[in-house]
């Protein structure tokens, strides 16, 4: 049985890996410039240097290629642990409120400093991603504290304080960007909805630390969030230190949703979407969910922003929207599951 299971999941990653690479063959070709394959070879490994195609391969596909993935990669297994966690299926990074509070700051951001604080160099191209890094921190902060009952983490108040923190912080941003001039509230709203068209090789060393530290965390505890599905008095009884776990699960899951929603905006769903198709794919264990999910989250945004900048040339979509056009559908699909299920 266990090398069917390894059988399986090897021969899905590697389909999904295959479909990655072909995501990423197309969107690194084409564009509003088109460049050959043999160019863009000849780009990559330095053969007759050609300024044109290193600006459109090295300054703007490629960081945001790999953006895409980082932050594929990070939603997707951040939204197994979420799910893993709660036992709740319906479960999502953004329903935890870290999106409503890193898009709170990135307003307030915008709404006090914009145009009026005058830095460069590198401070200037990380100060937004700072400030909803710090953002997405304190909401999770705040749904912690809620959370947290009679020294336990309850995983109904965890998504109950989510909603109802995401909802003020949301306020929050609504308030602000009906307060800016035309050119902030512009770009609030193609941050707040998810868009990773600005993306650079700094947004990139500032997120891979924290996929680097606290993906391992996630992989090795993979056992745990098994036993959280036989319900807490269960996995307890096996042995299992569960409120030490939740909390050592969900701190690293916040910390990889923030620093991905620092340099994304908004981006919604693919923590929802990523664990029921990996589950329908390898089943139900954890070590097979969450590379797996990883690898989904990589193909899902990818696609999706390869979709967003192609689709309607010469304007572009933020890659949010493609991601809720697809979405939206499968969350009320699931409702509908779960409530014939019930």
């Amino acid at each position: 049985m266990r090398r069917n299971d390894n059988r399986r999941f090897a021969a899905t990653l590697a389909a999904l890996l295959l479909l990655l690479a072909a995501a990423v063959y197309v969107s690194v070709t084409n564009g509003t410039f088109d460049i050959a394959p043999l160019d863009v070879a000849k780009t990559l490994l330095r053969i007759h240097p050609n300024a044109d195609y290193d600006l459109v391969v090295f300054d703007f596909r490629l960081p945001r290629i790999v953006i895409a993935m980082l932050v594929g990669f990070g939603l997707g297994i951040a939204g197994a642990v979420i799910q893993g966690i709660t036992r709740n299926g319906l479960a999502d990074p953004g329903i935890l409120g870290i999106n409503a509070g890193a898009g709170a700051a990135i307003v307030t951001f915008l709404f006090l400093f914009a145009g009026k604080v005058k830095i460069t160099g590198w401070l200037a191209v990380m100060t937004m991603p700072v400030f909803g890094l710090v953002g997405g921190l304190l909401a999770a902060a705040c749904i912690y504290a809620l959370a947290w009952r009679g020294g336990t983490l309850d995983p109904r108040n965890l998504v109950l304080s989510g909603i109802a923190i995401g909802s003020g912080f949301g306020a929050i941003s609504l308030y602000l960007s009906l307060k800016m001039n035309a050119k902030d509230f512009e770009t609030a709203a193609v941050w707040l909805t998810g868009s990773i068209y600005n993306a650079n090789w700094t947004y990139i060393v500032a997120t891979l630390p924290w996929l680097v530290l606290l993906t391992p965390v996630m992989m090795r505890k993979a056992y745990a969030l098994d036993l959280f599905q036989l319900g807490e008095t269960t996995a307890t009884g096996l042995g299992l230190a569960t409120e030490r776990e939740k909390r050592l699960l969900l701190l690293a899951a916040i910390g990889i949703v923030s620093a991905c929603v620092a340099v994304s905006g908004g981006i919604g769903f693919v923590g929802l979407l990523a664990p029921h198709i990996a589950k329908r794919l390898v089943g139900q264990r954890h070590r097979y969910v969450l590379p797996v999910c990883g690898a989904i989250g990589m193909l899902l945004v990818t696609a999706s922003d390869l979709i967003a900048k192609t689709a309607f040339q010469p304007a572009e979509l933020p890659v949010g929207i493609v991601i809720a056009i697809v979405g939206v559908p499968y969350f009320v699909y699931l409702l509908f599951r779960a409530k014939a299920s019930a």
